[in-house]
């Protein structure tokens, strides 16, 4: 089944990230930001926190979060 079938219906993905790079758990075809909770599609997934395993939508979130560990410590 791909995306131009029909049926078909988008699926949250698990993903574990490494450095420079990602290894898909569970696969699917978005996973969520963790600072806005919109979904990113796994082919625009460019921003992500080894440290805290987590997801960005974009370059502000990812800052947004650096702030809040800072915030933390």
């Amino acid at each position: 089944m791909n995306i131009l079938d029909s049926g078909f219906a988008p699926s949250e993905a698990t993903i574990r990230y490494l450095d420079a790079d990602y290894v898909v758990v569970k696969p699917g075809t978005f996973v969520r930001c963790a600072m806005t909770n919109a979904p990113i599609p796994i082919e625009d997934l460019t921003y992500w926190s080894v440290d805290r395993q987590e997801p960005y939508a974009d370059a502000q979130a990812a800052f947004a979060a650096y702030q809040r560990s800072i915030g933390e410590k």
